[in-house]
């Protein structure tokens, strides 16, 4: 059988549909992490206060997070193939805006229709790509694969972003989504086989009660330093996120069309393992925000040289997922979840003694270690989530993994702003930000060992079981 699909020809489980899907991921981490590196410069350039830089990186997670079960439903509805490609298109469009913008306003606005298109495409491309490998032993190493590309992405992240940023300018950063983005829907109308809809009601009510959720609880956390805890507006947003949720819960358990299939959310591990990706994007982004900041404001790096020193910890991600699709394959992905993060706790621990004038390697050496653990920790946690849910819940399941995975990357850069914002000192700011990633750390290992367990069967077997 040949690896090379015959042209026009769609190409099930080809090497090429791997690569083909994860063209849009790539991308958008490229973004996310390239962006943390240029912070500087558009704070300079467009006069934007801190309060500004978290909303542009929030800005992005907030509409990512808040339409990924959106984009679930549509990709059950009009197929994940549509949606992955419009969800592409969607970004290349907010990527454009973003590089045109004028204001630090205007940039966060497109940052706002860059996480919309993310919302579509991200959910659609883990749907193909279970369809795309039938076996659970071939699927998991695609995953494992398709996380490393992911991660190499990341790793280099700082580093393009560095170079574009100190050569181009930071709009650069933005420009270069153009030809990742277009060369993506080319590939996907050629390659990707269309799979069969899932045709299931949109609950645009509850799917508006969680854009209002993430929303207010945006505006708190990000404003309340500035503004002050106890003002009006930061107030009003916290009755208004709690009454939202409140409301969602009620119709979640009464509504006929729930979010997420009744059947997902009473499955053993789905909420454990959810919880768990919430945590350590939480540590993750909370972690590349302070560190990007830190080495140009506190140690005077410029863009291309924070990017060189982000490049070795970041590219502990690339290991450790190249490292996991084998262990899970021999193992089972409940230990490599276990052992990754447990490890990854004590080594954040250590990490809360570094000050500011703390030597470089020690800081490096630290974060290699705990950014290597974790990345074998991820691809075993997507591929628990995506074995549980099984083929019938595929893209419902894709999307609440990712939605709490993104909802812990805003949690996580608005508490690192609250740190900066209120704590003056780098000698006290680096302690609180690596406590609170080590506790995020420790509380996810103890999910996993309490309530996640190796999945012995999908979602329709153990319905009839239960």
């Amino acid at each position: 059988m040949p690896t090379r699909p015959p042209p026009h020809t769609p190409a099930t489980g080809s090497i090429w549909v791997l690569w083909t899907l994860a063209i849009g991921f790539v991308m958008a981490m490229i973004d996310v992490t390239a962006v943390n590196v240029a912070l500087p410069d558009i704070a300079l350039n467009l006069s934007v206060p801190l309060t500004g830089l978290v909303w542009v990186v929030d800005g992005y997670t907030l509409t990512f997070a808040a339409l990924l079960l959106a984009g679930g439903a549509l990709a059950d509805r009009f197929g994940p193939k549509t949606v992955y490609q419009g969800g592409l298109a969607v970004f290349l469009l907010g990527s454009v805006l973003c590089g045109l913008a004028t204001s630090g306003t205007g940039l966060i606005a497109a940052r706002l229709l860059q996480g919309a298109g993310a919302a579509l495409f991200m959910p659609s491309s883990l749907s193909l790509l279970t369809h795309a490998y039938e076996d659970d032993r071939t699927r998991a190493r695609i995953l494992g694969i398709w996380s490393a590309m992911v991660g190499a992405a990341s790793a280099v992240g700082p580093l393009v972003g560095g170079i574009l940023v100190h050569s181009y300018g930071w709009r650069s950063v933005f420009w270069v989504n153009l030809p990742l983005g277009l060369l993506g829907i080319v590939l996907a109308q050629v390659l990707i086989a269309a799979t069969p809809r899932q045709p299931r009601a949109l609950s645009l009510l509850s799917h508006a009660f969680g854009v209002l959720i993430l929303t207010a609880l945006s505006f708190f956390l990000i404003e309340g330093p500035t503004l002050g805890w106890g003002s009006a507006p930061v107030v009003a947003a916290a009755v208004v996120a709690v009454a939202a949720a409140l409301a969602l819960v009620q119709r979640e358990r009464t509504g006929a069309h729930p979010l997420l299939p009744r059947a997902l959310l009473h499955t053993a591990g789905f909420g454990a393992a959810n919880m768990t990706g919430f945590l350590i994007n939480f540590a993750v982004f909370g972690q590349l925000f302070l560190l990007s900041l830190y080495l140009q404001q506190a140690r005077s790096a410029d863009a291309l040289q924070a990017g060189l020193q982000l490049l070795p910890m970041m590219a502990a991600f690339t290991v450790g997922n190249l490292a996991s699709g084998r262990i899970s394959a021999r193992v089972g992905t409940r230990k490599p979840m276990l052992v990754g993060l447990g490890v990854a706790a004590l080594a954040t621990v250590a990490l809360v003694g570094v000050r500011l004038h703390t030597p470089y390697p020690v800081l490096l050496l630290g974060l290699i270690v705990v950014n290597l653990f974790v990345a074998v920790a991820i691809p075993a946690m997507t591929t628990t989530v995506m074995q549980i849910s099984g083929r019938t819940y595929a893209n419902s399941a894709a999307a609440a993994l990712n939605a709490n995975r993104q909802i812990g990357a805003l949690v996580g850069v608005a508490l690192v702003g609250t740190i900066l914002h209120t704590v003056p000192d780098w000698n006290l700011r680096l302690p609180l930000a690596f406590a609170a990633f080590a506790l995020a750390y420790g509380l996810a290992s103890l999910l996993v060992y309490r309530f996640v367990a190796t999945p012995q069967a999908q979602i329709p077997c153990a319905v009839k079981t239960a």
